[in-house]
């Protein structure tokens, strides 16, 4: 029987087991990450994530999600930065390795985390919304009176689309607020359920929001809590200096037997 020691983040209602796994005791079989993430016969969460030894970054985050699949995680990269600080690693300013490469963060003097995020390419339209890949791929819709919007269902549907193949795509409903804030719900892939945040969604959803006269800096509501979005739009017509801030917590700590 094997003793995993974990640590337990939120970052806006997005949970993440954390794990050190500098020493490489957590041999990554995606059978014990999809128990560990489940919510009555494990831990339960949004995701697992890995701390590892990098031989060029402070660390390396290994992110799966709830059914052993892998991408880029906003949210859960935010609580890496913060458990990372936890172990020691880095101080207020890092440089890590993630699912997408390398990424910077900076712990902000109020506690809140400010991510990095990788220059996106233009979005392309597709049916009646916007695609595009923010470390993880995103289908984004613009709709009104999305606060009783059956979520899970719509998403699901366009999740499973023929047109995303066997991976799939993440699905996001979005209202624009006004010139400077949007309100974002997400069916995750992965999770395959509706979220409370989702990183990457709501960076995509910011930037798809440009096309409706939506600045930068975009504040973000979601279900589980406010996030910001900063961007520059490239000659390319794509996004750079993307920015993701926002706060991540440390929930609770624990032993599971497995």
């Amino acid at each position: 029987m094997q003793r995993i020691y974990f640590h337990k983040y939120q970052a806006t209602g997005n949970d993440f087991i954390l794990v050190d796994n500098r020493e490489h005791f957590f041999d990554k079989d995606l059978a014990v990450v999809q128990r560990l993430c489940d919510r009555r016969f494990g831990i339960g969460s949004d995701g697992l994530i890995l701390i590892e030894k990098h031989p060029k970054y402070d660390f390396e985050m290994v992110f799966f999600n709830p059914d052993g699949s892998q991408s880029l995680c906003g949210n859960g990269s935010r609580c890496a930065v913060a458990f990372a600080r936890l172990l020691g690693i880095e101080l207020d300013q890092t440089t890590f390795h993630a699912y997408d490469g390398p990424h910077d963060a900076e712990i902000l003097s109020d506690g809140k985390i400010r991510l990095k995020m990788n220059n996106v390419a233009k979005a392309r339209s597709w049916d009646q919304g916007m695609i595009l890949d923010t470390g993880s791929p995103h289908l984004i819709f613009f709709r009104e009176n999305i606060e009783n919007f059956d979520v899970v269902s719509e998403g699901r549907k366009w999740r499973n689309h023929e047109s995303f193949g066997k991976e799939g795509i993440n699905v996001n409903f979005v209202a624009r607020v006004d010139n400077h804030r949007i309100f974002v719900r997400t069916y995750e892939r992965g999770v395959e359920n509706e979220t409370l945040s989702c990183g990457t969604g709501v960076t995509a959803a910011a930037l798809a929001s440009s096309a409706h006269k939506v600045k930068s800096p975009v504040a973000v509501k979601t279900l589980g809590g406010d996030l910001e979005v900063n961007y520059q739009l490239s000659k390319q017509g794509g996004y750079q200096e993307v920015f993701l801030t926002g706060p991540a917590e440390k929930v609770f700590e624990g032993e599971i037997y497995l």
